[in-house]
């Protein structure tokens, strides 16, 4: 596959609080085929850890 399914980008940035469903939504992608691009980024909002992860369509 050429391009990410569904028109999707070819590079993604998923964020949010560092917890379970944000766990899946990385790991659906993966199972799409995308790839991590660099390491996570983690910040704390005062209430939560939030975290970023860029992924990328690999054939990009």
């Amino acid at each position: 596959m050429s391009k990410p399914p569904g028109e999707l980008p070819i590079y993604r940035v998923l964020t949010g609080p560092d917890d379970a469903a944000f766990c899946r939504r990385v790991s659906e992608a993966l199972a799409l085929g995308y790839v991590l691009y660099g390491s996570p980024a983690v910040t704390f909002d005062g209430e939560h850890v939030i975290v970023a992860q860029a992924i990328v369509w690999p054939e990009s």
